[in-house]
C-alpha cells in the first residue's frame, strides 16, 4: 500500500505540466503542534497538491491534500487557500491523547486545511500559516482540531 501511494504521487508530480500563480513547487519545513516536512506542487493556476510528513506523539503521519489558492486582500503574492485530503498515522499510545495507554495506534482519517501564504519576490521562499483539522476514522476515532502550523518553503 505504501509503495503504491509513493508511485502514484511520483507519477502525479512528474507527469503534469504546471502553471502556478507565483511558483510551481515548494519544499520546506513545517512547525506547530507537529513538526515535519512539506512539499507543495501546483497542478494549474490555482490548484495544488501538498504532501506533509509530520512527527508527533512519538510517531509520524503522512498527509496528502488537494488545495485551491486565491489572492488575498488584493495584495500581490499573498494567497489564501483551502482544501481537503487524508492521512495515515502511526503513534505511541503512551504519548497520544490519554497518555496512559501502552498500545500503539495506526490511524486513517480525513483532513481539511485553511491557510494564508506569502511568496517573497526578492528571495525564493514563502511563508505560510494554516489550520489543518482532522478526523480519525480508523484506529483511534475522533476529531483532532489542533493541527495548526507555520511553514517555510524554498520555492521554484
Amino acid at each position: 500500500m505504501k509503495k503504491l501511494m509513493f508511485v502514484l504521487l511520483v507519477t502525479l508530480f512528474l507527469g503534469l505540466e504546471t502553471k502556478a500563480q507565483d511558483y510551481n513547487t515548494g519544499i520546506g519545513l513545517r512547525g506547530g503542534w507537529g513538526t515535519g516536512l512539506t512539499v507543495k506542487h501546483f497542478l494549474s493556476g490555482n490548484s495544488a497538491v501538498e504532501g506533509i510528513l509530520d512527527s508527533r506523539w512519538r510517531g509520524f503521519s503522512l498527509t496528502g491534500l488537494y488545495e485551491i489558492h486565491n489572492q488575498a486582500f488584493d495584495v500581490p503574492r499573498l494567497n489564501w487557500y483551502y482544501g481537503f485530503g487524508g492521512h495515515i498515522g502511526f503513534w505511541d499510545g503512551k504519548y497520544y491523547r490519554d497518555y496512559n495507554n501502552n498500545e500503539n495506534y495506526t490511524v486513517i482519517g480525513i483532513d481539511g486545511i485553511l491557510g494564508l501564504e506569502y511568496n517573497f519576490d526578492v528571495i525564493p521562499f514563502n511563508l505560510s500559516i494554516d489550520w489543518k483539522p482532522a478526523i480519525n476514522l480508523a484506529g483511534s476515532s475522533g476529531f483532532v482540531g489542533d493541527g495548526g502550523a507555520i511553514s517555510i518553503r524554498y520555492i521554484f
